[in-house]
């Protein structure tokens, strides 16, 4: 399926045709706003969920529990390369694992993060 993005140039129909500031309905957006802190943590994980390879892992993890080598298969990465993505989703708690003998079995950290990527695709699918 092939998106076509409009064209800010010419797609003006959704511009205003005067311009007006609103300046209840600016205080009501602002004082709703989340904090600075918790806007660069929010942007954080949708960096890192945009990133091809790391949206195949949590996919891949939504399923079901799997090793190091099994997400490097699925990935198709080097299993040295898998573990640094991993570190990193570790590290913004999006991923955890347990370990099974000398194997660490990795699953997203939480039903937020289920929930997340089965959001994503959804509205992916959808456009």
């Amino acid at each position: 399926m092939t998106t076509t993005v409009p064209d800010v140039k010419t797609d003006r129909a959704a511009d205003c045709e005067i311009h007006s500031v609103h300046p209840e309905a600016v205080a009501r957006a602002e004082a709703a706003l989340p904090d600075d802190a918790l806007i660069e943590r929010a942007t954080t994980l949708t960096k890192v969920v945009s990133d091809p390879t790391r949206l195949r892992i949590l996919c891949a993890l939504a399923l079901e529990d799997l090793c190091v080598c099994d997400l490097a298969v699925i990935a198709g990465i080097n299993e040295s390369t898998m573990s640094h993505q991993l570190r990193h989703l570790r590290a913004l708690g999006l991923v955890t694992f347990k370990k099974v003998g000398r194997i660490a079995y990795y699953r997203l950290a939480n039903d937020h993060v289920t929930r997340l990527i089965a959001d994503v695709l959804e509205h992916a699918r959808a456009m």
